[in-house]
C-alpha cells in the first residue's frame, strides 16, 4: 500500500524532511535552469541525484519533497500546466527508490564501511528504474496535454537523469547514510510499523513497478517514433498521439499496481 505517504504527515520529523528535500532539490535545480535542453520543459539536472538518494533515506518524505521541490524550481522559468505531470513524476521518482532499496538493505551494503561492486550495481539498478519512472510518467502526461511528443521528451530526460545520478548517488549514499542513521532520520526509524504495511507480495510489487516503468518508456518511444508502422521519427506535432497514450497506459497502470503492492 501507499499508506505511508499519508500517515507520514503525523510525524514532525517527516514533515521537516519534506521541507529539507524540497529546498535542497530546488536549490540545486535552479542554478542550472539556464542550461535548457528543451526550453520551458527540461534542463541539465545534476539535482536528479537528490530524489534518488533522499528517497532511499527519507522514504515518503522525499517523494513529497521532490514533487514540491520540482514545482518550486519551475517557478524559475518553466512553470506551466506541464508542471502538474512534472510534480507527479517526481513524486514517483523518489517513491520507487525507497520501495526497491530500503535503509536496511543499504545498511547491509555498507556494513564493511564501503560499497562493493555488487552493491554499486544494485544502486545503479535503482537509478535506472527511477529514471525510467520519472521519464515515462512525465512524458505520458505531456503527451496527454499535447505539449511534447513522448519519443522526444522521454529518452532525453531518462539519459539526463541516468548520466548525472550514476556517479553522484553512490557517493552521496556513502557520505550521508552513516550520518542520517546516527541522527535517527531514516524513514524506517521515524515511522511506526503501523504506518506502513509489510506484505508478502512486496517482491511482486517491485517487479511490477520495474517492468511497468521500463516497458512503458520503451513502448512509448517506439510508438511515438512510428516503429509500429515503420515511419521512423514521425512525431505527431505537439504530442497528443492517441496511439502513444493508449500504448503506454497499460504499463502505467501496471506500475501503479506495483507501487500499491510493494
Amino acid at each position: 500500500m501507499l499508506r505511508e505517504t499519508i500517515t507520514m504527515w503525523k510525524h514532525t520529523k517527516m514533515v521537516v524532511l519534506v521541507a529539507i528535500t524540497a529546498s535542497v532539490y530546488a536549490g540545486l535545480m535552479i542554478p542550472f535552469k539556464g542550461i535548457q535542453f528543451i526550453p520551458g520543459f527540461a534542463e541539465l539536472r545534476p539535482a536528479s541525484a537528490i530524489p534518488i538518494t533522499f528517497g532511499i533515506l527519507f522514504g515518503p518524505a522525499a517523494a513529497w519533497g521532490a514533487a514540491i521541490g520540482n514545482i518550486i524550481g519551475d517557478f524559475m522559468g518553466t512553470l506551466g500546466i506541464g508542471s502538474i505531470p512534472g510534480a507527479i513524476g517526481n513524486f514517483f521518482f523518489a517513491l520507487v527508490c525507497y520501495k526497491i532499496l530500503s535503509p536496511m538493505h543499504l545498511y547491509n551494503m555498507l556494513n564493511s564501511g564501503k560499497l562493493s561492486i555488487k552493491s554499486i550495481l544494485k544502486i545503479e539498478g535503482v537509478v535506472i528504474a527511477a529514471s525510467a519512472t520519472v521519464a515515462f510518467t512525465i512524458a505520458w502526461g505531456l503527451e496527454v496535454l499535447r505539449l511534447l511528443p513522448f519519443g522526444f521528451f522521454a529518452p532525453l530526460v531518462f539519459l539526463n537523469n541516468v548520466v548525472t545520478s550514476f556517479i553522484l548517488v553512490p557517493i552521496l549514499l556513502v557520505i550521508l547514510y552513516p550520518r542520517v542513521e546516527r541522527w535517527e532520520l531514516l524513514w524506517t526509524d521515524i515511522l511506526d510499523e503501523d504506518d506502513y504495511s509489510k506484505k508478502r507480495v512486496t517482491k511482486i510489487g517491485i517487479t511490477l513497478m520495474v517492468i511497468g516503468a521500463l516497458a512503458g518508456i520503451i513502448a512509448g518511444i517506439l510508438v511515438s517514433l512510428g516503429f509500429y508502422d515503420i515511419k521512423i521519427l514521425q512525431f505527431q506535432a505537439g504530442g497528443g498521439s492517441i496511439g502513444v497514450i493508449f500504448s503506454v497506459l497499460p504499463f502505467l497502470l501496471l506500475f501503479l499496481l506495483g507501487c500499491i503492492l510493494a
